[in-house]
């Protein structure tokens, strides 16, 4: 449990592979009352215009993935990192400490009946299963991960793959999960799954707060 950042309050850690629905379950839970804190959010302001961790990025990897406005230029810094598992590691020792740093901040100020924290690489990582009471984990088939993604992002059935071969199995993710939310069809089927767990965890959190 994360009860050093935040005594007495639910901790939900949120996860799933790419194109799963994470932010949109998130949102969801948010509507009914948890507070939000996602780690992709905090990592997309540290690396953008001016941001906290462009400095150490440009010192490491040169300007060449740093873009005209000042951002990291995610596409070539994702060509590098899935070239070299060294790069990869290079940029996670700059990047994880002050995620970390930044979400426990956004933990401790929450006021919602209980948190979601999101985290795409929470299984991957091991180092966030015990920061949280619950494990939640957004669920659905590579196949269609992969289409989501493609459409979303642009990007190529090759680049998409790729990503997936770096990210924990789905049989891995569900192996670790306390709860799980099937979001391999419409968002439709989705809201009775959201009102189910929402209740379960409003129930957790009164149970955790002090009398």
């Amino acid at each position: 449990m994360l009860q050093a950042i935040h005594p007495r309050r639910l901790l939900i850690g949120l996860t799933g592979g790419i194109g799963s629905g994470k932010s949109t379950v998130a949102t969801l839970l948010e509507a009914r009352g948890a507070s939000l804190v996602d780690t992709d959010v905090i990592a997309h302001a540290l690396t953008g215009p001016s941001g906290a961790a462009i400095a150490a990025i440009r010192a490491a990897f040169g300007d060449s993935v740093i873009a005209a406005d000042g951002r990291m230029d995610r596409a070539a810094m994702r060509t590098r990192v899935f070239a070299d598992d060294s790069e990869r590691k290079r940029l996670e020792s700059i990047l994880h400490p002050m995620i970390r740093e930044e979400s426990e901040r956004q933990v401790r100020a929450a006021t919602g009946f209980y948190t979601i924290l999101v985290v795409p690489l929470l299984v991957e990582s091991g180092r966030w299963r015990d920061r949280v009471d619950r494990l939640l984990v957004i669920d659905c088939p590579p196949a269609v991960q992969i289409e989501r993604v493609m459409t979303r992002n642009g990007l190529s059935r090759e680049a998409v793959e790729a990503i997936l071969a770096a990210q924990a199995s789905r049989e891995q993710r569900l192996a670790c999960a306390d709860d799980v939310i099937d979001n391999s069809g419409p968002e439709a089927d989705l809201m009775p799954q959201i009102d189910a767990i929402a209740t379960i965890y409003g129930r957790l959190a009164r149970a955790m707060r002090p009398n």
